[in-house]
């Protein structure tokens, strides 16, 4: 099929932009198989957009940006989750591999997104767009345009690209196993953990948490470590959790201004708001910290009560807060339960829920209607959902 060519198509700049080189996104859409509004959004949420713009305003993608885009289009069609493809191909090595790799691992990706359907050609690229003339990607196949349109300084035609990019990973692993975050941790390496860990700011904190950081805790607690003074796994895999965390609730709260132009208020002020303990004697549990972080997610406000959390002191924080619910969360197996008997004493018809694996613990808590003793995170949640909405 001949595409006819448009003033955005060449390599050599718009009309107006006075010889800029790079792509137009119309140019770039229809190479990859995808519509241009995908590109625009692929470029506001992940950050793989044109590296310049020409003096007419128009968006213009260099090889380097075509590239990382080849390796977003490519595992999106291999089923890569958009946020690990985008962290893959902002990652990868541009230097170092060959025109094979890439037409092979292009072709490859292409010929499994057609095979279903049987088609020739058209298949689906993972983001609700019908993938047209995605042969031009091929090796051996013809300019799509018809008119033999070539890189800038001499760069090969489209329908070969230039083989500048390889992948930081095999494809298997770019969506982090719990393998790969305890080898991280075992080098000491916290800046690699915090990056396999990474959260984008629309992902589930609960599914992030059960299917990787709670396996990633009970290995590597499995484990028998020989380490040097100073080293602790355990506080490494915590501080890169915490700070992944923090990082999801920052973006979340600037997103979240940005669109009402109000700031986080105090918590005194806050309505429908859940207040998170820890058991005594027990150090803050990362399972807290993310139950709080997925209740946000779902647009509940949740705050941890940190500190010493007696029982005078959570009756103040109770009367000043006044929230809608409480949690305990803990990870001990036989918890200190005063907190519970003391609040649920000093308001009986505040909804109080607890976590707790153990039946002989779960047996020592008030017999009310509203002490809800729920046994897994995802139950914990779905309960502290239901009361807080």
């Amino acid at each position: 099929m001949t595409v006819p060519r448009s003033s955005e198509d060449a390599l050599g700049g718009s009309g107006s932009g006075g010889g800029t080189p790079g792509l137009a996104v119309a140019a770039v859409a229809r190479r990859l198989g995808v519509a241009p509004a995908t590109l625009r959004t692929w470029d506001r949420r992940y950050g793989l957009g044109p590296s310049a713009h020409s003096a007419g305003a128009h968006r213009r993608y260099s090889d380097d940006d075509v590239a990382r885009l080849m390796v977003m289009r490519r595992l999106a069609l291999e089923g890569v989750a958009p946020v690990d493809a985008a962290r893959a191909a902002l990652a990868v090595d541009l230097a170092a591999t060959t025109r094979e790799q890439l037409e092979e691992e292009l072709s490859d990706s292409l010929a499994q997104a057609d095979a279903p359907r049987g088609r020739g050609g058209e298949g689906n690229g993972g983001d609700g767009h019908t993938v047209r003339g995605v042969r031009s990607l091929r090796a051996g196949d013809a300019d799509p345009a018809g008119d033999g349109e070539t890189g800038a300084e001499g760069a090969q035609p489209l329908d070969r690209p230039r083989a500048i990019l390889r992948l930081a990973a095999p494809v298997d692993h770019l969506v982090p196993t719990p393998t790969d975050v305890i080898d991280a941790v075992l080098r000491g390496n916290l800046s690699a953990c915090e990056r396999l860990l990474a959260l984008d700011v629309d992902q589930d904190p609960a599914q992030w948490w059960m299917t990787l950081v709670e396996p990633t805790v009970r290995r590597l607690a499995e484990r028998t470590v020989l380490t040097k003074p100073g080293e602790a796994p355990e506080i490494i895999l915590a501080s890169a959790t915490l700070k992944v965390l923090a990082d999801f609730i920052r973006a979340r709260e600037q997103r979240a201004a940005l669109v009402t132009g109000v700031s986080s208020p105090h918590p005194s002020q806050m309505k429908k708001i859940v207040l998170l303990f820890g058991a005594a004697d027990d150090a803050q549990p990362l399972a807290m910290h993310v139950l709080a972080a997925a209740l946000v997610a779902a647009d509940v406000t949740a705050r941890i009560v940190t500190g010493p959390a007696n029982a005078h002191r959570a009756m103040e924080l109770v009367t000043m807060v006044r929230p809608v619910a409480t949690v305990l969360v803990t990870s001990l197996t036989r918890p200190e339960l005063g907190i519970v008997h003391a609040l649920h004493e000093a308001q009986p018809t505040l909804p109080i829920f607890v976590g707790l694996s153990s039946d002989d613990a779960a047996a020592d808590l008030p017999l009310s209607a509203n002490v809800t003793r729920v046994r897994s995170f995802q139950g914990l949640l779905h309960e502290v959902l239901a009361v807080a909405r």
